[in-house]
Formats: C-alpha cells, sequence, structure tokens
C-alpha cells in the first residue's frame, strides 16, 4: 500500500516540476522533498522523474501516477466540499472564476448585497481570461463569456450581452453623437486589443470595426481602462452592453450598430449539486440578473 504522505509530496512535485518549488508549498526542505520522493520510487520499484539540469519530468510511470493523484486530489476536494456545506448554513470559501472586466465592473459592485446576505461565507474572486478546470476543482463556479465545454458541469445561461458604441455625455455635447458606421470614421475608436481573447463571433465583428478607417484608435486590454478612457472623453469605446448600462456618464451612440449577441453563462461542477455555497451564490447571482434585465 502507498503511503499517503509519500504521494502527496509526489503530486506537488509533479505540478510544480521542482523540488524546491514543491518544497516552498508544503512547508518543506528541498532535502526532505527529495527523501520522500526516493522512498516512494524505491516502494514502487520504478523511477517517476527523468532529472536534468532545467528541472523534472515524468517518465511514464510517473505520468500514470499522477494521473491517478490528480483523481485522488479532486475526489478529496469534493469530499471536503460536501463536509463542509452545512444542511442549514452557509459558511466556508467558495471559489468563483470569472473575466476581469466582469468580475471587476459588474459583479464586484453587487457584492454588497451577496455578505449581507450571507456574512460567514468568504469568496475567492479568480479574475482571468484563462478558462481555469472546474471538474479538477481549481474553482467552484466559473462564469463566462461563452458556454463552458468541460464534462461534468451544470450549465446555467444568465443573460444575452452585445458590444456596442458609448461615448461620454460630454464628448457628445462637443463632438456630436455618430449614427452611422460612416460618422464614426470622424472619430477616435477606443477598442479592445485584436489579440485579446473574445468569443469568436465578437472578435470578428471588432476586428472588422478596427479595420474601418477611424480618424484614429486606442486599444487596451483592459475593460476598466476602456471606461475609464470614455469617460474622460477621449473617444468612443466599444463596450458590451452590461458594463455600460451601470455608468451613468456614458451614453449610447450609433444604436443600430452592434456586435452579434453571445450568452453569459454560470457553470459549476455536477458534484457540488447539492452544495449549499454554491446554490446561494447561484441564487444570488440568478436575482441580480433579474434585475439588472428590468432596469435595462
Amino acid at each position: 500500500m502507498m503511503d499517503w504522505d509519500k504521494l502527496r509530496v509526489f503530486h506537488a512535485v509533479a505540478e510544480a516540476g521542482s523540488l524546491t518549488h514543491a518544497g516552498e508549498s508544503l512547508h518543506l526542505s528541498q532535502s526532505a522533498v527529495s527523501r520522500q520522493i526516493r522512498g516512494l520510487e524505491d516502494s514502487l520499484g520504478a523511477t517517476l522523474f527523468h532529472r536534468h539540469a532545467r528541472g523534472l519530468i515524468l517518465t511514464e510511470q510517473g505520468e500514470l501516477l499522477l494521473e491517478a493523484t490528480r483523481e485522488m486530489t479532486k475526489r478529496l476536494l469534493a469530499a471536503g466540499a460536501r463536509i463542509r456545506d452545512s444542511k442549514d448554513e452557509v459558511f466556508g470559501e467558495l471559489r468563483v472564476t470569472t473575466t476581469v472586466g466582469f468580475g471587476a465592473l459588474w459583479l464586484t459592485p453587487r457584492l454588497p448585497r451577496f455578505f449581507a446576505q450571507y456574512p460567514d461565507l468568504s469568496v475567492n474572486l479568480l479574475m482571468t481570461e484563462n478558462v481555469l478546470d472546474l471538474p479538477m476543482r481549481e474553482a467552484d463556479v466559473a462564469i463566462r463569456m461563452r458556454e463552458p465545454q468541460q464534462a461534468e458541469l451544470i450549465r446555467r445561461p444568465l443573460f444575452d450581452v452585445a458590444m456596442r458604441f458609448y461615448a461620454s455625455k460630454d464628448y457628445v455635447a462637443r463632438n456630436g453623437a455618430p449614427q452611422s458606421e460612416e460618422e464614426l470614421r470622424d472619430h477616435r475608436l477606443i477598442g479592445f486589443s485584436p489579440n485579446a481573447q473574445q468569443p469568436t463571433p465578437v472578435g470578428y465583428w471588432l476586428n472588422a470595426q478596427l479595420e474601418l478607417a477611424h480618424r484614429a484608435t486606442l486599444m487596451m486590454n483592459n475593460y476598466f481602462a476602456m471606461l475609464q478612457a470614455a469617460e474622460c472623453g477621449i473617444g468612443i469605446a466599444v463596450l458590451p452592453d452590461y458594463l455600460a448600462i451601470d455608468h451613468t456618464r456614458l451614453t449610447l451612440v450609433a444604436p443600430r450598430l452592434h456586435s452579434p449577441s453571445f450568452t453569459v453563462f454560470f457553470a459549476y461542477p455536477e458534484e457540488l449539486r447539492r452544495s449549499r455555497r454554491v446554490e446561494a451564490f447561484r441564487d444570488f447571482v440568478a436575482a441580480e440578473v433579474e434585475t439588472f434585465r428590468s432596469g435595462v
């Protein structure tokens, strides 16, 4: 029977690719980590890592063992989540992943109402454009700008979004409100950087807008900065309508021009179906979406 402590150390080393980094995460010395790996290799009668100057590479046997420890880690995390979830109380930590724009500009301003309902629940908000692996428990819940493709997930559509043109009211007072593509070309366009991640139909539409002969452009890879630029009167920003609606200093221009719509999804692993933490957050977000829709 394999030693649990040695398996834990092996998993950390395999994920980090380094004895030193694994030791730091486990609060063990490099020599202690090395002894545990050697002991595991001796007990199995197999070499788990190829060692070279740039780090460690898993052998075929090591790859097989890592697959097993990943599955064990996933199941242990799921068991821990179910144990922590109380039938009548909501507490502990909920890890929520979403994009930087949605997390910072739509979700965060609404979180005070969530914490008023659930003061004993902690939220770890992981804002990234990268797609975290929910079945492997890199996060508990995801709010994404496209339907998640990972297996074993419960998916719920929240609302549809389109990209539209927005300018500050002061900018419009000074420069007028364009109504057509032709009129937009006389203005500075503030757009999301073409090489940044976007839902595919939106990316095609956005790139087509940027290719038009605008007087000038300002490219950014952050929606908060784009909002700031528009509110400062630098030009006309191409923004998701869910962001601009909350910012009363902005006004819609060229209202007939917009991108294809895309759907925002709420997703979480099947194994957290009965989680009180996930249920509380899901219901809160759904209620906030209904309030948001009614105000549109």
